[in-house]
């Protein structure tokens, strides 16, 4: 039997700046990365599940485990009912409630979305007539935000593909910006030994430049009055206090956190940091400004479709932001204009898109077809379901538990899965 691999060692540079940061405390944390990672789940309110676990006290939906189940073969996971994140970063919860946007109809943006733990967690705090946009501009990780925001199942979820840029060519639009920018990843080196291959005194300046046009460009895409939230998994100050910094040159007014070192979250300069050997949890920067200016409050639209075509599929969208959707599409590289609802099969019937199945919405063109777990695993392993009669040609959307997993479409003495290929489990 082999052996298991020596865990790789922290750079040593690395070491002498925590040292420098962090005192005799930087033993500590040290000792800490070399310890197992916690297990952490987040919630999702609009699909009440009971999983059981401790509660994670900065951010309402949180949940501790006692140990690391088998997520890939739990239906409810792929039904969104959950999202597997890092404790730390669910400190966003607490950022958003700083900003005082809570409980009103914005405009949100995350800007640096993949793989949606952010904008889950948005899509969780909205009020359900703001409009939300998340954006992913490596080609590689977009799918893997498409599935989660479409899991998560909340209408009218815009994702969007391109630069920094291109938001800063909109104008000053957003009531709120979330940047969780690329960053050395620091923090992450308990659970990434990437993190500690790659680390090292270049990258962390390669990524403080990167920080700072990014920022450039979402100051420019942020209204007068709204609020930019900035983190990262990364202890540099460089890359934490330094782009705060970088952000009042532009004009930037500080905003407070709450106090958090109830729960070991440690005030800095310009923000707050998560250290693993304080708090259950990775490690995570998170700080937030607001752009001068009064924000103005966003007037309902009437009379406005909640259906938009694009790109040959119908997209459900929120009528009140139908009309800025439609101009993201034409300036924006749009990946999905709303939640896809339906296009047209090559026989002209309604054909329903993946994402419609998650919303918990009842579908006009497919019932629903409960199912029991092995059943579920079946489908979500892609193999077709014998389960009475099937009509050819007829839709259904698999149910496990009350929640949407999937479609299938009826073969007569079966029913063919629909699910996406890349969606589909191979585990036994």
């Amino acid at each position: 039997m082999a052996r298991p691999s020596a865990p790789v060692p922290i750079p040593a540079a690395l070491q002498d700046r925590l040292r420098t940061q962090l005192g005799t405390e930087a033993e500590a944390l040290l000792a800490a990365l070399d310890m197992p990672t916690p297990v952490s789940i987040r919630l999702n309110p609009a699909k009440p599940v009971d999983l059981g676990g401790t509660a994670i006290p900065w951010c309402a939906t949180g949940r501790y485990l006692a140990e690391r189940p088998v997520f890939t073969l739990d239906p409810l996971l792929h039904a969104g009912c959950y999202y597997v994140q890092e404790a730390a970063s669910m400190l966003l919860e607490q950022a958003f409630a700083a900003s005082g946007l809570a409980g009103q109809d914005i405009a949100a943006l995350d800007l640096c979305a993949a793989p949606g733990g952010k904008s889950t967690h948005l899509a969780a705090l909205l009020t359900p007539g703001s409009l939300l946009v998340s954006n992913e501009v490596e080609r590689k990780r977009q799918p893997a935000l498409l599935e989660n925001v479409w899991k998560w199942g909340r209408m009218g979820h815009v994702v969007t593909g391109d630069t920094p840029e291109r938001f800063a060519a909109l104008g000053p639009f957003f009531d709120l910006i979330v940047v969780d920018a690329p960053c050395s990843g620091e923090g992450m080196m308990r659970k990434d030994p990437f993190a500690r291959e790659q680390w090292s005194p270049k990258l962390v300046a390669r990524c403080a430049a990167t920080q700072h046009a990014i920022l450039d460009q979402a100051w420019c895409a942020l209204a007068p009055g709204g609020t930019l939230i900035y983190s990262t998994c990364t202890w540099s100050s460089e890359e934490d206090d330094g782009a705060l910094e970088h952000l009042y040159t532009l004009g930037a007014l500080p905003v407070a956190l709450p106090d958090l070192s109830a729960f070991g979250v440690v005030r800095k300069t310009h923000g707050a940091v998560a250290y693993p050997h304080r708090l259950k949890g990775e490690g995570f920067f998170i700080g937030l400004v607001r752009k001068p200016g009064e924000r103005r409050p966003r007037e309902p639209r009437a009379n406005v479709p909640d259906r938009l075509a694009h790109q040959g599929i119908v997209h459900r969208v929120q009528p009140a932001w139908a009309q800025q959707v439609a101009q993201f599409c034409a300036t924006v590289r749009t990946l999905a204009a709303g939640t896809p609802w339906s296009a047209v099969g090559p026989d002209g019937g309604e054909v329903p898109q993946p994402a419609a199945a998650y919303t918990g919405t009842t579908l006009e063109h497919a019932a629903d077809l409960p199912v029991d777990r092995a059943q579920a695993l079946t489908f979500l392993r892609g193999e077709a379901l014998r389960l009475g009669d099937a009509p050819a040609g007829s839709w259904r959307r698999i149910t496990y538990a009350g929640h949407g997993l999937g479609f299938v479409r009826g073969a007569g003495n079966r029913w063919n899965n629909q699910l996406p290929a890349a969606w589909r489990i191979r585990m036994r």
